[in-house]
């Protein structure tokens, strides 16, 4: 920089907002002092970002996104059945249930869940991993069901006529009894759905479901509601009737709604198994595991400390070792926490005990160059340089091993990511992004700092 005044001025202005947005969404701070606690809340927003530029404004909500084992949470292993999966074809189900499965999570609004998938000899396995879902059935509910939708009508000669238990066991359960001993089911599927959302009626408010087919299905649908004006359209799902309404007339626009017993709850959750699609194979959970939030808040409480613990060692060993430098490089390494921090919560990162592990990591990386940079400035005192021009070949002489280490890491960080699953991803991603940081802080902020504050000089 040719002014570092004016870069270092603007260095520590944009890291006092940044700080603030750095602690977490308190709303309640205790002062031992006063004996009482203070409604942070009323003062400071440290949950959200709103800038109004004139033209546009931008407003993001900020928290601190946490992992299973920070927050707590569960983790469900199931097994896929690939016994009607006919052979040959048991690598693409298992593909297409591991989408399926990360659809329907998504669509549920678990923050960050973990997928992962594993073939154990001929047995297929899926790994969920769900941070801050306590409702183990729910879950178990949502992700397990296979969501195999289909219609029926009446078939020719069909009547409400007493049937035996064999010949009923043949349809799925409550169609015959609806549509008699001679149910058809049509070519309108699940995969002929376009979306479906959840909706209110306007009269009961009673939550639907409503269903828009794609232009193909609606035809279909529109065919099959022609045919059967004032007789009962059943609607099966996962061969279990759920609603036979009577058709009144001709439904031409693609759009059905599904009545029942629904809350606003159940109506989401089908919904969301629709949207996601029909599973190819049943899965079956074999473990579930659930972290209880006090676990995970004691988990995060050490974390903290640990964080804590790094940083002061890491600061007097510069301080002790470098004095006046040590000092500025400690300065440093607090806006490089700022800047970390601030990335983590405005993506945001999902934290895990792995990914806090390589944030305290990737602290002692960022004090590593600059001791790089101080033991090069020492090399050139002792060549009796002047001390501007020691300062300036001391930074210029020590990016090259800089660089090169903090690029070979990076790339360690890109094949962890890349081949690694969960937690191990975690850890190269706030590696890496450290990593990064700390190239920007070690170079560019404690340069400009020892140039502004002219430490050198007697």
């Amino acid at each position: 920089m040719k002014n570092p005044k004016i870069f270092v001025l603007i260095i520590f202005l944009f890291s006092i907002p940044l700080f603030v947005l750095d602690l977490p969404s308190l709303k309640k701070v205790w002062v031992p002092f006063v004996n009482k606690s203070i409604e942070l809340d009323k003062y400071i927003n440290t949950s959200s970002i709103s800038l109004d530029f004139g033209l546009f404004q931008i407003q993001k909500d900020v928290n601190y996104r946490l992992g299973l084992d920070l927050q707590g949470g569960t983790k469900l292993t199931y097994k896929i059945d690939m016994s009607n999966v006919p052979e040959g074809e048991e690598e693409n189900a298992f593909e297409s249930s591991r989408t399926i499965v990360e659809k329907r999570i998504n669509f549920f609004g678990v923050s960050e869940p973990t997928l992962q998938t594993l073939k154990i000899g001929s047995e297929y396995r899926l790994t969920v991993e769900l941070p801050g879902m306590t409702n183990v059935n729910e879950a178990i509910e949502l992700i397990g069901k296979t969501a195999q939708l289909s219609f029926w009508e009446q078939g020719e000669g069909s009547k409400s006529a007493q049937l035996s238990s064999g010949s009923a066991s043949l349809f799925p359960l409550g169609v015959t009894e609806v549509l008699g001993n001679n149910p058809v089911k049509t070519k309108l599927t699940g995969k002929d759905l376009k979306s479906a959302k959840v909706v209110f009626d306007q009269n009961t408010g009673q939550p639907q479901v409503q269903l828009n087919f794609s232009p193909e299905g609606g035809k279909l649908f529109a065919d099959i509601t022609k045919r059967n004006v004032g007789k009962p359209l059943v609607i099966v799902l996962d061969n279990q009737l759920i609603e036979a309404p009577n058709v009144i007339e001709p439904i031409l626009n693609g759009d059905a709604v599904i009545n029942g017993s629904f809350t606003t709850q159940t109506a989401k959750n089908l919904a969301i198994q629709l949207n996601a699609g029909a599973l190819p194979a049943p899965l079956e959970v074999i473990a579930q595991n659930t972290v209880g939030p006090s676990l995970g808040i004691e988990s995060l409480k050490k974390s903290l400390f640990a964080g804590f613990l790094g940083l002061l060692s890491i600061i007097i060993f510069m301080v002790y070792l470098y004095r006046k430098e040590g000092i500025i490089a400690s300065l440093a390494l607090f806006v490089y926490t700022i800047i970390v921090l601030f990335i983590f919560k405005f993506i945001p990162i999902t934290l895990t005990l792995a990914g806090i592990a390589g944030f305290i990591l990737s602290i002692g990386m960022a004090v590593d160059a600059n001791v790089l940079i101080f033991e090069r400035m020492k090399e050139e005192f002792r060549a009796g340089k002047p001390k501007d021009i020691a300062l300036r070949i001391g930074f210029l002489r020590a990016w090259t091993s800089i660089r090169d280490s903090n690029v070979s890491s990076l790339i360690t960080c890109f094949i962890l990511f890349y081949f690694g699953t969960g937690i191990v991803r975690g850890f190269a991603l706030t590696l890496a992004i450290g990593i990064l940081v700390s190239m920007f802080s070690a170079i560019i902020v404690t340069r400009n700092l020892l140039s502004v504050l002219d430490i050198n000089k007697k």
